[in-house]
């Protein structure tokens, strides 16, 4: 997404937008500042002690004031230490209360993203918005606004101290200042491109992290382990390059502000020397003026920091805020309807047409009808459509025209949430989550009975197998379900669907070669799923279309042919063809 504000603009709204973040921690945020400022304050102790030292203990030879001097200032770094020590305390539970927060925004607000969002993002690119991403943007919230606050108030505070204590000092102490100023300028106004290409580099390389992990089996057939590392060589550098050139600009940007509070220093020390010889100045003055300067420009250093933490916070900013600032998924329609229940599952398509990409039209002016308890099988080739066409009817996409309705309702009018609850999908590649056999089962009615879910279990054809698990229904399945076989994990993805008990059903079949007694199993299980259902059945087998009351034959995103086996066997047409090859020829 483009910005073209001007620095000043952007980093306003930056903080517009960000600070709402702590309002609820008022309270934290305000003691964190108070111990931060104790800190400071016991240590501002230090240059003044020391003066008294020099002036009057040392130079003064009264050595009875000496001992008293350095219990005090003993006791001063003490309360320092223990305040910070209470600061640090105060500020890891305000900093993780706001990053909790953002996390949890981020992550509720992904789950209500459309479908299409994740088709034009990477995995890992997401996982690292929303782990590094809105880290960074919490470090400058609470780093950065108690840096800010103590620092812009110590600098006041030694301000009006060194002026007190001499003008002339404080004058020529605050002359290279504007070298400063007008580095830092330069810097906010150059750092933004930097960072976000650093972020971008960082998304990318955990995107293809991800990717690899995810593929690993397939990475080990093919024996391509050097080429995905010569791949992930290739990303990691880009990190590196976009990195050093950050810090290569840091590495000028940093010591140049150094030195220019050196400047100062050297301007104090030229002046301040010949007034300790002509005696309008103690040499404790100077050492406490000299110590004090100290003070004034380490919270201007912190703050040249807080510039550096607050342009990469921005890069992470946008990537942030491109997931909040997405639209949710809602009706289509401004006209609102909702399903009478219970559901009966008719379903009808309307001259419906589609695109993912403008120009490129994967469906056209499909209409069709399916009476409630009906199969209707999709055949056709790799390519023609069919799983685009059912993938409408559950709103993941939007029609480019015509409309798509259930029990006389058009589902562009209902909440995709209102529509999918009336909706069970088995995928040809079932997913399992990272839990137990019973969490993945119960996945499909949480609240489920333990009787429910062992039915559904027992009618999936999958009790038996769970039982002969040492942990039964409490085993992990692992990863996608790494520890399962393939029948096992298509017959718990059946068990629910047969939970979830939606009067409409989606069905990918599966293409998986498994023995004859486990396709038997699932074959079972799938026609118990089918049973009184409308039933939307992407076929790969001969024996599923047989069965089905309508076949549609899907070619080049248009229904070429529909009718019942007998009828399309009869046309001798594409579907003839088809079942002369077999199964393959289903799936070609």
């Amino acid at each position: 997404m483009a910005n073209h504000n001007t620095g000043s603009q952007s980093t306003a709204a930056f903080l517009r937008r960000t600070l709402v973040y702590l309002k609820p921690y008022r309270l934290l945020a305000a003691t964190n500042i108070l111990f931060s400022l104790l800190t400071i304050g016991f240590y501002f102790a230090f240059p003044q002690i020391t003066q008294q030292i020099i002036d009057e203990a040392i130079e003064g030879k009264n050595i009875a004031l000496l001992y008293p001097s350095v219990l005090v200032l003993l006791g001063a770094f003490l309360l320092c230490g223990i305040s910070n020590s209470l600061r640090i305390i105060v500020n890891t539970r305000f900093g993780q209360q706001v990053i909790y927060d953002m996390r949890c925004e981020v992550y509720r607000k992904l789950q209500l993203l459309p479908v299409r969002y994740f088709d034009n993002r990477a995995s890992g690119d997401i996982m690292t918005r929303v782990i590094e991403d809105v880290a960074a943007v919490h470090r400058v919230l609470v780093d950065g606004f108690e840096r800010a606050a103590t620092s812009l108030l110590s600098i006041v505070v030694i301000f009006v101290i060194l002026l007190f204590k001499n003008v002339t000092l404080t004058m020529l102490a605050l002359l290279p200042l504007t070298l400063s100023i007008a580095g830092a300028f330069w810097y906010t106004l150059t750092a933004r491109s930097r960072y976000r290409e650093q972020r971008k580099a960082i998304g990318d390389m955990n995107a293809l992290l991800m990717d690899n992990l995810q593929g690993i089996r397939q990475i080990k057939t093919f024996v391509r382990q050097e080429h995905e590392s010569r791949r992930f060589a290739a990303q990691a550098g880009e990190l590196r390059r976009s990195t050093v050139n950050v810090m290569n600009v840091w590495a000028l940007y940093s010591p140049a502000m150094t030195f220019a509070g050196s400047l100062g220093m050297v301007l104090v020390l030229w002046a301040g020397g010949p007034m300790v010889a002509e005696g309008k100045m103690s040499m404790g003055e100077l050492v406490g003026f000299i110590f004090y300067l100290t003070l004034f420009y380490e919270p201007v250093g912190r703050i040249d920091g807080l510039n550096q933490m607050l342009q990469s916070a921005r890069a992470a900013y946008d990537r942030v805020f491109d997931i909040l600032d997405t639209e949710e998924e809602k009706p289509w329609s401004s006209a609102s309807a909702t399903l009478e229940t219970p559901v009966r599952g008719e379903v009808r398509y309307e001259q419906v047409s589609f695109s993912y990409r403008e120009g490129l039209p994967v469906l056209k002016h499909i209409t069709l009808s399916a009476k409630p308890g009906e199969t209707i099988a999709i055949a056709g080739p790799t390519g023609s459509g069919k799983t685009t066409l059912v993938n409408l009817l559950a709103a993941f996409y939007k029609p480019s025209s015509g409309r798509i309705t259930i029990d006389g309702e058009d589902i562009a009018c209902l909440h995709p949430d209102t529509l999918r609850n009336q909706i069970s999908i088995v995928s040809q590649e079932p997913f399992l989550f990272n839990g137990t056999l019973r969490e993945n089962i119960l996945y499909g009615r949480p609240g489920a009975s333990e009787e429910d879910m062992l039915k559904a279990a027992r009618d999936a054809n999958c009790h038996a197998f769970i039982n002969s698990m040492p942990e039964g229904y409490a085993s992990l399945v692992g990863e996608r379900g790494v520890k399962l076989s393939t029948g096992e994990k298509q017959r718990i993805s059946i068990a629910r669907a047969l939970l979830k008990n939606a009067p409409v059903l989606i069905l990918d079949e599966a293409t998986a070669s498994v023995d004859t007694e486990t396709e038997q199993l699932i074959q079972d299980a799938l026609q118990r799923l089918m049973k009184n259902r409308t039933c939307f059945v992407i076929a790969h087998r001969l024996k599923t279309i047989r069965n089905a009351d309508m076949i549609l034959v899907m070619h080049h995103g248009e229904i070429t042919e529909r009718g019942s086996h007998r009828e399309l066997m009869e046309r001798d047409g594409i579907y003839a063809k088809l079942c002369m090859i077999g199964d393959a020829g289903l799936d070609d």
